[in-house]
């Protein structure tokens, strides 16, 4: 294993810090993860803004998909529903894990007020690309 050794991190509730991050109407706490793995790994909570909640059309993200080896996501509470490629839709609430298969097309249809999900990426740096949208047959899957 010639990785740098990781480093011990703790990411407190009493010490959470909530900034904007890819999308204006959600908020994203670092969990610290990055650092303490020289950017191998990243997790984050993600919830939406006080003041985007109610407005459920501002919860959309549009189809993309994200370049990255490995994506997990575990909905602390409420409720988020997407569509994926070849899976159709699903809604997922509070204790919901789902595993999102590295590169699938999906969408954020909906959502809770203020669902919050924490998010694994195994690289720390990645990326998101907007697509065209899933021809009907292939999202119904």
């Amino acid at each position: 294993m010639s990785e740098p050794k990781q480093l011990f991190s703790a990411s407190l509730a009493k010490d959470a810090v909530y900034k904007t991050g890819l999308r204006t109407f959600m908020e994203y706490r670092d969990l610290g993860i990055e650092t303490a793995t020289h950017g191998q790994f990243r997790a984050h909570v993600i919830r939406i803004k006080k003041e985007a909640a109610g407005d459920h059309a501002l919860h959309t993200t549009g189809l993309h998909r994200h370049l990255c080896d490995f994506q997990m996501y575990y909905v602390l509470n409420g409720w988020i529903k997407f569509v994926y490629e070849g899976q159709g839709e699903h809604t997922f609430h509070a204790g919901d894990c789902v595993l999102q298969p590295a590169g699938i097309v999906h969408n954020e249809l909906d959502c809770s007020d203020r669902p919050r999900s924490a998010g694994d990426l195994l690289a720390a740096v990645h990326q998101t690309v907007v697509v065209d949208p899933i021809p009907t047959a292939a999202a119904a899957h």
